[in-house]
């Protein structure tokens, strides 16, 4: 399993000739520089990004959609991400997450589900047919590393991203953005799941929704709670950068095992006005 080589790895020392200057990194995994506040907070990361389109004649399980990914490759490969929009939203919706993301070391694909009033469970089969696209795209496919998939969402989007880790354990990370889901208990996931819930959503309430979720990760590697200080439910669909800001440094850590990440999110941010946050846990 890669979680428990990427512990292996931390053990071994890298050998560096006298009088050079070289950084050894703590995973395998570790892209890019040693973050700080200003970097993980801009708007592009380290990274210049391509994108390539995925027409609905040659997708197969959602609509269409469009991958991003890095365009230099002299770190080795990269983890994949699967992003889905929320009910009766398209990809765009979602776009912004996905070069932004991705100019931080990731393959990300963004979708449009195969009809805009798909549930979560449909959502959920649709994400995971956008990782396999990915992972078997004949240009974007070498790029990928397939030991590392996760996968995010918004509103039913992210209750499908829930239920997709549930359904395949290869999962390593998760980001739930304001989630919506019938279904309650996620003690069957297994993946560090991040849930970012909204503290004025009307529409998937914190108190019935993303709060609930948080609490029944009792399985999951790590799982952690953001509630975002006077948002509504559609925050998710602008850029926002407290949502950037930590869904990267989620996948960094928990995707890419870089635990120089850890900074940001233990003890993460502080709650108050200032930091946009009402609500942070972690466990």
């Amino acid at each position: 399993m890669r979680r428990i080589l990427a512990l292996c790895v931390t053990l071994a020392l890298l050998v560096i000739p006298t009088g050079s200057v070289a950084h050894a990194a703590d995973t395998p995994y570790e892209r890019g520089p040693n973050p700080s506040e200003s970097l993980i907070e801009q708007r592009r990361g380290n990274y210049d990004i391509a994108q390539r389109s995925i027409s609905r004649f040659s997708s197969d399980g959602f609509r269409n959609g469009t991958i991003y990914y890095p365009t230099d490759t002299s770190d080795g490969k990269f983890g994949v991400i699967a992003i889905s929009p929320g009910y009766t939203a398209g990809e765009s919706s979602i776009a912004w997450l996905g070069s932004r993301i991705a100019s931080f070391g990731f393959v990300v694909v963004t979708i449009n589900t195969t009809t805009r009033y798909d549930q979560p469970r449909q959502r959920s089969t649709q994400l995971l047919a956008a990782l396999d696209h990915a992972m078997n795209d004949s240009v974007v496919g070498p790029l990928i590393d397939p030991e590392r998939q996760a996968v995010m969402g918004h509103s039913m989007g992210g209750g499908g991203a829930l239920q997709a880790a549930e359904s395949r354990p290869e999962i390593d990370a998760v980001v739930a953005l304001t989630p919506w889901n019938l279904k309650k208990n996620w003690d069957g996931v297994d993946a560090a799941t991040l849930i970012i819930g909204a503290e004025r959503d009307t529409v998937a309430s914190v108190r019935t929704h993303s709060i609930p979720f948080y609490e029944s990760l009792t399985q999951a590697e790590q799982r952690g709670y953001l509630e975002l200080r006077g948002a509504s439910h559609f925050a998710p669909n602008v850029s926002n950068t407290t949502i950037a800001k930590y869904s990267i440094a989620w996948m960094k850590r928990y995707l890419d095992n870089d635990d120089r990440y850890d900074q940001f999110l233990n003890p993460g941010p502080a709650v108050g006005y200032a930091s946009g946050v009402s609500d942070y846990r972690l466990q």
